[in-house]
């Protein structure tokens, strides 16, 4: 049976963290990761969590999430059309200092992983509308690189645009970059103890998504463990506790959220579906020892749905989404081949296809008639026979009242 415990605001739950990474023996985690939809508050939580950290001046957090993406600005060089460059913000604490740390070379061997293009870092960049001035400003200035056939030459074309999502790999890379100077102790990073990852994936097909997972679980493990030699040998042990650097990572993406489960399980770890409630505050889950499928929340809700006989309309909505992922994993064309075979499977895909169609909102909820409530319950019944989903038995236990 997982923990569910109540908090009224989200620095309860960001404080709840901390106490998962500072606490007994018996709490004490190395990594906490946390699944929540849109919209529930990840962003304000990873700012909560990094003011927490904040004492007489001094900070413990290095974070990533929609801020960490503000610090850089493209400037597009409206004007001549040709010097365009992405601007960093060289007066925040994440990246002050960099220009003395040939953040190049470190960002590279990481961005190659994902890219096929190049950059290189001016830290005395001008802008062209201010190269007549007498004393112009000096930016911190990213220009971006790549190989392309001109008149069947292969040429570096430079000052390219690149893609957003080519934009946020490089942001993310040059965030992981910092992350591994911080976990080397360099002294520019020394007051690191967290390191906060909220949703690095926006923008990305499934593919990249998997391998900057794999990617942050390598930055995970190099801050918890170290290898030493004896006798001859190498060996992994477990950092002490003052030399560690943990993580807290944020996700609303359930390929991420699962990738970074099996990824890092072995390390002390604790996994949470956070869920928000207009009325009620937030409900934090303990996923236990098995990752937290979106598909697998949502079928455990319209279960729930069914128990209470509290169904409404738009659940249909949600019966047919599940349908659909159904039908793609399988390789079918059409969501009512995962109902074939099932008694009255003809009528269960009409109403599918009636009810889902229905302009339902979840803001507001009307609840089916006693006939469209049986309907739905055959369907949902058949459906879960059919594919045998495990689906934990969530929002049934009595929250835990938040210490």
């Amino acid at each position: 049976m997982s923990e569910i415990t109540n908090f009224n605001s989200l620095i309860e739950v960001a404080t709840d963290f901390r106490k998962d990474l500072t606490g007994d023996n018996r709490r004490l985690k190395n990594v906490v990761h946390v699944y929540a939809h849109n919209g529930t508050g990840k962003t304000r939580l990873s700012m909560d969590f990094k003011e927490l950290g904040k004492n007489d001046g001094n900070r413990d957090t290095l974070y990533f999430n929609a801020f960490t993406e503000d610090l850089f600005n493209w400037d597009n060089d409206l004007d001549g059309d040709e010097h365009r460059v992405l601007l960093l913000n060289k007066h925040s604490g994440f990246i002050e200092g960099i220009e003395d740390l040939d953040i190049d070379n470190k960002i590279r061997p990481i961005l190659q992983n994902f890219t096929d293009f190049n950059f290189l870092t001016d830290f005395d960049y001008v802008k062209p509308s201010d190269s007549g001035s007498a004393n112009p400003p000096k930016h911190w200035a990213v220009k971006f690189i790549r190989e392309e056939l001109v008149d069947g030459v292969a040429q570096n074309v430079e000052n390219i645009k690149i893609s957003r999502g080519e934009e946020n790999l490089f942001i993310w890379c040059f965030f992981l970059a910092i992350c591994q100077l911080a976990i080397d102790k360099h002294p520019s990073y020394t007051w690191v103890k967290y390191i906060y990852v909220d949703d690095p994936i926006s923008s990305l097909d499934e593919n990249k998504v998997i391998a900057v997972a794999c990617d942050l679980a390598k930055i995970v493990r190099s801050g918890i463990y170290k290898e030493i030699e004896e006798d001859g040998n190498k060996r992994t042990v477990e950092k002490d506790e003052e030399d560690k650097i943990k993580t807290v990572i944020s996700t609303h993406h359930s390929l991420f959220f699962n990738v970074m489960f099996n990824e890092i399980k072995s390390i002390k770890h604790k996994f949470y579906y956070l869920h928000a409630s207009k009325t009620d505050g937030y409900k934090l889950q303990d996923t236990g020892d098995s990752p937290f499928f979106h598909h697998i929340a949502i079928l455990s809700r319209l279960q729930k749905a069914v128990a209470t006989e509290e169904i409404y309309t738009f659940h249909f909505n949600e019966l047919r989404t599940i349908l659909e992922k159904t039908a793609s994993f399988f390789g079918y064309d059409q969501i009512n081949k995962c109902i074939h075979g099932l008694n009255d499977e003809v009528l269960f895909e009409r109403a599918l296809h009636l009810f889902s169609h229905g302009k339902y909102s979840v803001f507001d909820p009307r609840e089916m008639s006693l006939d469209n409530k049986d309907l739905f319950k055959r369907i949902l019944d058949g459906f879960l026979v059919k594919y045998e989903f495990d689906l934990p038995e969530i929002f049934n236990e009595e929250p835990i009242p938040a210490e």
